[in-house]
């Protein structure tokens, strides 16, 4: 866990706002009830919600991967998202014992 790529992860208020988003994605993205949320969120439904381009979310949704808060699954064509809820509970984790 590399804290400085977390807390620049974290220090964007999309980035949060994303977080939180997949942390209840039943209620923040009903239209993908049919498919369930096994997988995560797909991006389309992310993008969408945030109301940025595609590149944009893309790009935030990476540095949210490569800080380990979030996972994808790669189906077909499509990407889906979830929280990575060990990497959170590291970090309430290190805040409280570190910082």
């Amino acid at each position: 866990m590399d804290q400085v790529d977390i807390f620049k992860a974290l220090s964007n208020k999309t980035r949060l706002q994303i977080l939180n988003w997949l942390k209840d994605p039943g209620e923040n993205f009903p239209e993908q009830l049919a498919v369930g949320f096994t997988d995560g969120v797909c991006v389309g439904q992310i993008q969408v919600k945030a109301g940025l381009t595609q590149s944009t979310v893309s790009e935030y949704l990476a540095m949210l991967q490569r800080a380990g808060l979030v996972i994808s699954t790669r189906k077909g064509q499509w990407t889906y998202y979830k929280r990575n809820e060990e990497a959170f509970a590291a970090l309430s984790h290190l805040i409280q014992s570190e910082i």
